[in-house]
């Protein structure tokens, strides 16, 4: 067995925990040196650790994990974040012609294996002391499916574009418009007629400063799209896109790719990567520990396993329980209880943007969810609801005076919570139950989403992602009798989203609440919604809203507008997208039935 020892140095606090690892570590205290102190912080020495697991116990930042993996990964060890570090065991494979899709959990080393791909980091073999030559990175390989790609990227062979996971921290590095942007990487003499298709060219002269997340996203597929390259790499090109955009963001991928050059695309949306992808691989291991490639799937069969939590070609569990898309609401009949908060036919006017909402309410029990592309007043709905947004047309009533809304907004800050506050602080005044270990508080929400290992950390430290989690935490955990969320599964993986979508079920269908749920993945809003809301309009000029209907009713609407049709996989419950002129796609347009048919478990 190999033994790893994984230190994470941001919760390690060695000032305030006495050092604990190293006093009761059995075999310092029988004169060997299995942890010690260096520079200030711990270091495992992996080849002396018994694996006892006493240090893990003792730390009680949760700072240190130990792992055991069979000898013969360690043949497959590709990268190693210095001692103590994160390692990657195998990489995935692309193929010329194809689209890779990656899918996997936060922490697995997605983004890694997309870095080595793309040549920006050169693999270490785990080799601390040093840099291993090419030479020796190839003949790691002899023999392997990788090795000729590897050979190809070290000779200079293949020339990358790389569209980055973080699109926020573009302006920060780039200036200029997005016109003069793209004509300067537009190798291929066709960036201005991508913008068209991407829906830029209104703001082609903008200054990248001044775009949304959403248009950023866009002009940097535009951007890789435009070089001329041998391998294409897409790091979630879903991410702020609303489900109408997606969907375009990913038929333009498939029609602007060079033939025979390499595409990978990493995506948390199931359904755009199903679309997508030609074939997957799975991440799987243990978040910021080790990731595992797992060997390639169809599509179908490889988002199956990973929902199943169990690879056949691995012989490998991944997860205890499957995620299943079971739907409890659809098909019923709408909710019978107290009526928690009813309005009227609203008119909102707010920095030259106009909203039109017809009447609806929200009732005890239920999950109202909230479609609709960008920028078309779905935000703004949800602060009208939240009493953010005042001298509007019409009314909202809530007839119980002792009604409590918990909010969570859709864009948060370290200012909202306090930058000096701990996550521990934070939790604890939202709910005081979310820190007891026996509560399902603590269980589904902190040590689901991990947010245990944050606990001692400030709010001003946490990530994009982290603060997200804690965000949707804090939401969640109050005593409210309606939930008001604002795109929840942001920056969260898939379990990490099924986990959120769990828990809101659990809260409405057995304390009675009420959820209203702005979502832009489909799967997810699938998952909870028992009713719908529709949004239209133009984007950034004016919005219309439906009443609330019927799920199945609410969503074969919004994807008549949009063009796509959804089937249904028999073995998961997942909603798939059709390909476009597809015989499935084809024949629910002639049914009119876009929203969806099961299918056979052969397809």
């Amino acid at each position: 067995m190999v033994r790893i020892a994984v230190l994470d140095r941001d919760l390690c606090k060695p000032s305030k925990c006495g050092l604990e690892c190293v006093r009761f570590c059995p075999v310092n205290r029988t004169g060997g040196r299995a942890v010690e102190l260096v520079g200030g912080k711990p270091v495992i020495h992996e080849e002396a650790c018994t694996g006892c697991g006493i240090c893990v116990k003792k730390c009680p930042f949760k700072a240190i994990s130990i792992v055991n993996l069979p000898d013969e990964l360690e043949k497959q060890l590709i990268h190693r974040y210095g001692v103590n570090g994160f390692k990657l065991y195998g990489l995935p494979v692309p193929r010329q012609g194809s689209i890779l899709g990656i899918i996997g959990r936060n922490g697995t080393g997605k983004t890694t294996a997309l870095r080595i791909l793309a040549g920006e980091l050169k693999p270490n073999l785990g080799i601390s002391d040093g840099e291993p030559s090419w030479e020796e990175i190839i003949r790691r390989f002899r023999g392997m499916e990788i090795q000729n790609y590897l050979k190809r990227l070290a000779e200079g062979g293949l020339k990358p574009a790389h569209k980055i996971q973080y699109v926020e921290l573009v302006p920060r590095r780039v200036k200029g418009s997005i016109r003069s942007l793209l004509e300067k990487v537009d190798e291929r003499g066709i960036a201005l007629e991508l913008a068209k298709q991407l829906g830029l060219w209104k703001v082609i002269d903008r200054d990248v400063r001044r775009l949304s997340g959403g248009e950023l996203q866009k002009f940097l597929v535009a951007a890789v799209l435009s070089r001329q390259a041998d391998i294409y790499l897409f790091d979630e090109p879903g991410s702020y896109l609303d489900v109408r955009e997606r969907v375009r963001v990913a038929r333009i991928i498939r029609s602007y790719i060079p033939k025979n050059s390499y595409v990978v695309v990493v995506e948390h949306d199931i359904a755009m990567l199903d679309y997508l992808s030609d074939y997957v691989v799975i991440m799987y291991g243990e978040p910021g520990v080790y990731g595992i490639a797992s060997r390639p799937y169809g599509v179908r069969a490889g988002i199956n396993h990973f929902l199943n939590g169990y690879l056949p070609a691995e012989n490998m569990r991944i997860r205890s329980e499957p995620i299943r898309y079971t739907i409890s609401f659809t098909g019923k009949a709408p909710v019978e209880g107290k009526t928690y908060i009813r309005w009227t036919a609203i008119r909102v006017s707010l920095d030259g943007f106009k909203l039109t909402v017809e009447p609806g309410e929200l009732r005890e029990g239920e999950v109202l969810g909230i479609v609709g592309p960008n920028a078309t007043g779905k935000t703004t709905f949800v602060r009208t609801i939240a009493g953010e947004i005042e001298g509007f047309e019409g009314s909202v009533e809530k007839p119980f005076p002792e009604l409590k809304v918990s909010y969570k907004p859709q864009y948060v800050s370290p200012e909202t919570y306090g930058p000096e506050n701990t996550v521990e602080a934070v939790l604890r005044q939202a709910n005081p139950a979310s820190l007891m270990p026996g509560s399902w508080l603590y269980r589904e929400l902190v040590k689901r989403m991990r947010l245990d290992r944050l606990l001692d950390r400030k709010v001003g430290d946490l990530s994009g992602g982290e603060l997200q989690k804690l965000a949707i935490a804090v939401a969640l955990a109050k005593e409210a009798h309606v939930y008001l969320l604002d795109e929840p599964s942001a920056y969260l993986d898939v379990e990490e989203r099924l986990n959120v979508a769990k828990i809101i079920r659990r809260l409405t269908e057995t304390r009675g609440v009420a959820a209203l749920v702005v979502e832009h993945d489909i799967a997810v809003q699938d998952y909870i919604a028992s009713r719908i809301m529709v949004f239209g309009g133009e984007p950034g000029v004016e919005g219309h809203a439906s009443s609330p209907m019927p799920l199945p009713e609410g969503m074969n609407m919004f994807l008549r507008e949009l063009g796509i049709t959804i089937r249904k996989d028999p073995e998961t419950g997942r909603p798939r997208i059709n390909k476009e002129g597809s015989f499935l796609d084809r024949m629910q347009k002639r049914m009119g039935r876009y929203y969806y048919i099961a299918t056979s478990k052969k397809e």
